[in-house]
This record gives structure tokens, C-alpha cells and sequence, in this order.
């Protein structure tokens, strides 16, 4: 184990460090409270063995301050001339986990070492399982939130994400614009070749999307089936156009074969914009956007059409 040993006397310090070392444990030495409470934080030991009289701060007020600032509870165990059995319940109510009276019995000393060895290894496998715990919950986070075809963000991430931005956009009155985005004929397309390709056709779509898409607040979703949705907060009505007809030519420019549209696969758009205000929410938007994309659809498909949201002042 990295032992900590605190203790105000050299000779104790000196006699101590050489039991604890031939015992095969590394050792970190200090002679007051307060530099053991800075040790302790810098060096991380496994065991903190600490005299209870001590100038500057004693062993009881820095076992209080160390529990007080760090939940990670690594065994303490106070040592002192004193031995009374209110000297005891004090180290234990100031968080100390065992009391040993100097001078200190080798073979006692050895095995409270023993037993704060299977504390200290039972330790270290917990902290080691919680944190596979904490990555393996924030990989299904990340899972939960993501499209599992097309890499994208799902619906689930679209509304969280969605709902923060018209927050802050509402506090910062700056735009907020919204795409929805979808395949022109693609029934036709999964009908004509098969679903197999029409998954890879929207594979290959989220990615134009994904390589167009570059500014950290914005997102691109799959809305569902062959519909996609992307997210532009800071965007007026002309940015979202733009971004709008980039995504448009992206898509044509894959030139992936559809016979029943025309030649290749293409993408129709409707954009809504608005600088949200209390009262105005996701599915206003959203609403917004899906009626400018009905109307690109009813006019030709493959084209961009702009809508000014319903939450404008």
C-alpha cells in the first residue's frame, strides 16, 4: 500500500517508515495535520496512519477537514500515547477507523496492515468498477441518443436538444432556424432496389449531412424514415437558406441512381425561422419547417423553401 505517515516527531517518523518498508509498503511522511491533509490530496495513499498531538493542527481536526472534502473514504488510523477510551470514540467520531497506543506492537501493527490491505484492494476494485459502471452508462447514453443506422442524432436527442436552444436563444433573443429535410420518391427508390439499398442511400445522405453540418450547436437528425431534421441555432432566415441549398446540392451531387426521380436520388427542404420568445415551443417550429416542405414537395420537389416561424414578436 502508499502508507501516509503523519507524525511530529523525526524519531518516530524514522522508526516507523523502516517497519512499514520491511513490511514491503511505500511510505509518504509529514509532521502536522496540515501538511497531511495537502499530502493526502496530492499523493492519494491507501492508508493514512497519523498521530493524534501534533502543532499547527492536530490529527482529529485533519481527519475531520480530509472527510470533509473528499468522499472517497481511505482507511485512517490514529496513533497516540493516549488511550482512554474517550480518546477512542473522539479519533472515531472525527473519522478515524481504528486507534493504535505508542509505542506500537510490531506484530499488532502487521495485523491491522493485513486488514487494511483487504480494504485497500477491495477499494481499488470498486473504484475500478465503478468507473467501467460510469463509462458503460455513458456509451448507452450515447447509444440511447443516436440513430443506429445512419450515426445520427434520433428524436430522443432532437427534442432535449431542440428545447435548450430555443431556451437560450429566447434569453439571448438571437435566431432560431430549423430544416426538415426529406427524400423525394424514396418508396419508389426502396420499391424499384430493394431496402438493403435504400439503407445505404440513407447512409450515405446522413453523411452529406453529417460533412455539412460543422458548427458545434447544430444538429442533424433522422427524424424518421427517409425525413431528416437539422437544427441551426444563431442562423437567420438567409444563413438557413444557405445551409438549406448546400445540403440540397450535396445530396444530388452523390448521384446515386434513382430511375424514378428523375435519374438520382434528391432532397427536398423547408425551413422555418423564428427569434423564439416564452411562449413559443419545439413543435411550433418544427410545425413551421414541415409546412415549408409540404410546399417544396407540391412544387416540383428536389428545392428550398423558407418559412418564418410563428413564434416572431
Amino acid at each position: 500500500m502508499k502508507i501516509l505517515l503523519v507524525d511530529d516527531t523525526q524519531t518516530m517518523r524514522m522508526l516507523m517508515t523502516a517497519i512499514l518498508e520491511e513490511f514491503g509498503h511505500n511510505v509518504i511522511c509529514c509532521e502536522n495535520g496540515e501538511q497531511a491533509v495537502d499530502k493526502y490530496l496530492r499523493e492519494h495513499p491507501d492508508l493514512i496512519l497519523m498521530d493524534v498531538v501534533m502543532p499547527v493542527m492536530d490529527g482529529y481536526r485533519a481527519a475531520t477537514k480530509i472527510r470533509a472534502i473528499d468522499n472517497d473514504w481511505v482507511p485512517i488510523i490514529f496513533l497516540s500515547t493516549r488511550a482512554e477510551p474517550g480518546d477512542v470514540a473522539a479519533g472515531i467520531e472525527a473519522g478515524g477507523d481504528d486507534y493504535l497506543t505508542k509505542p506500537v506492537n510490531e506484530t499488532i501493527l502487521k495485523a491491522k496492515l493485513v486488514a487494511m490491505q483487504r480494504i485497500a484492494t477491495m477499494r481499488h476494485k470498486l473504484i475500478a468498477l465503478s468507473r467501467d459502471l460510469e463509462e458503460a452508462n455513458s456509451v448507452l447514453q450515447r447509444l440511447a441518443e443516436v440513430d443506429g443506422l445512419t450515426g445520427l442524432a434520433n428524436r430522443r436527442l432532437l427534442d432535449r436538444h431542440l428545447g435548450l436552444e430555443i431556451a437560450r436563444c429566447t434569453r439571448t433573443l438571437s435566431p432560431l432556424s430549423v430544416i426538415m429535410a426529406d427524400l423525394d420518391h424514396f418508396k419508389a427508390y426502396n420499391d424499384h432496389y430493394g431496402h438493403i439499398a435504400g439503407d445505404n442511400c440513407l447512409k450515405k445522405v446522413a453523411d452529406a449531412l453529417k460533412n455539412t453540418i460543422s458548427r458545434g450547436n447544430d444538429l442533424a437528425c433522422r427524424y424518421g424514415g427517409e425525413e431528416f431534421c437539422i437544427v441551426l441555432p444563431d442562423t437567420d432566415r438567409n444563413g438557413v437558406i444557405h445551409v438549406a441549398e448546400q445540403l440540397r446540392t450535396r445530396v444530388e451531387k452523390l448521384n446515386i441512381p434513382h430511375i424514378r426521380n428523375g435519374g438520382t436520388v434528391s432532397l427536398s427542404l423547408g425551413t422555418s425561422t423564428t427569434i423564439p420568445q416564452k411562449n413559443c415551443s419545439a413543435e411550433q417550429l418544427l410545425e413551421g419547417a414541415d409546412r415549408a416542405l409540404y410546399e417544396a414537395k407540391q412544387t416540383g420537389r428536389n428545392r428550398v423553401v423558407a418559412f418564418d416561424g410563428p413564434c416572431n414578436p
